[in-house]
């Protein structure tokens, strides 16, 4: 079987997986992989940038080799090619997961229970939950829904399309280490550093294409491409900026602002700013949007691998 219908029957039935079923509660992959990483950090740390790019070179090198592996062990049987396709990918993409929790912050929220809002909030983002009100939490959930709309689901399966399974695995080992080493700690600036940039390359296709696809499938085209244009540059990142403005433009509500991270306050622009402040509500919609996206990256990512591979096909 070509390596481009192995990737797409493999997909489907991964994403098929994924919203049917969710994460794992116990045994997750990504879970594992963090331990191994966490352990690789203890033995190779250093406050400097050489030795973080050490770590990142083991980690997500390794994670892509035994992809690599992997399918080169099972390359003679397509059965066998297929399932390890769908195994990857429901492992590295945690859509489902994501609207989940998003949903149990939005259900509290709406009962009136801020409190138990605030303690589900570190389920879904590092924010400090504490000093937010009903609003600021609202914020932080539709901000996580769309960055990891870009991280969880669509980077994954364009890199998928892109390299196979090495593609899947790789991309999450990458995202996975920028979200324990890449923010700027006094332990992690330095240390830190490779994680982060290589973060910022891998996750560029899939922020824009994210963006593309919230513009498409979102209720307000227009006003999405509007707020993209104007306000992503605005951003400190260059993946989360086109994200977040496309979603804000999209729901038409203003995202950015202030925000905690550790004891750390840091104060962003606003994006959307013609739009409304974020209603409990537009989490739901968050989600809906979300997964509208996921199913589209789908598609246009199997559409894409079939037709190189058709090209291809025609050349030899």
């Amino acid at each position: 079987m070509r390596a481009d219908r192995v990737f797409v029957y493999g997909a489907t039935v991964g994403l098929a997986g994924d919203l049917l079923v969710g994460d794992p509660r116990r045994g997750h992959p990504v879970a594992a992989f963090g331990r191994a990483a966490g352990a690789a950090e203890r033995l190779l740390w250093r406050d400097h940038r050489g030795w973080g790019a050490l770590h990142t070179a083991v980690c997500a090198g390794g994670a892509a080799a035994l992809g690599a592996l992997a399918s080169r062990a099972v390359r003679r049987s397509p059965v066998a090619s297929v399932a390890l396709t769908a195994a990857a990918t429901w492992a590295v993409v945690g859509g489902t997961t994501l609207g989940r929790e998003a949903r149990v912050i939005g259900e509290a929220l709406a009962a009136g229970d801020v409190e138990a809002a605030r303690a589900r909030l570190p389920h879904l983002c590092g924010r400090d939950p504490q000093a937010l009100d009903e609003q600021q939490i609202a914020r932080a959930v539709v901000e996580s829904v769309a960055e990891n709309t870009s991280d969880a689901v669509v980077g994954a399966l364009v890199w998928g399309a892109v390299a196979g399974v090495p593609g899947l695995v790789g991309f999450r080992a990458v995202n996975t280490l920028d979200a324990m080493v890449g923010h700027k700690s006094p332990r992690h600036r330095r240390y830190g550093w490779a994680s982060a940039r290589l973060d910022d390359v891998v996750g560029w296709p899939g922020a824009r294409l994210t963006a593309v696809l919230a513009a498409v499938a979102g209720p307000d085209p227009r006003r999405a491409v509007r707020v993209w244009r104007a306000d992503a540059a605005k951003h400190p990142s260059p993946n989360a900026g086109p994200v977040e403005a496309s979603f804000a433009g999209a729901l038409g509500v203003r995202l950015g602002g202030t925000l905690s991270y550790g004891g750390r306050v840091e104060h962003r622009p606003v994006l959307g700013g013609q739009g409304r402040a974020v209603e409990f509500g537009d989490i739901d919609r968050a989600v809906r949007l979300s997964r509208r996206i996921g199913v589209l990256t789908l598609v246009a990512c199997a559409g894409a691998r079939l037709a190189y591979g058709a090209m291809r096909g025609r050349r030899t």
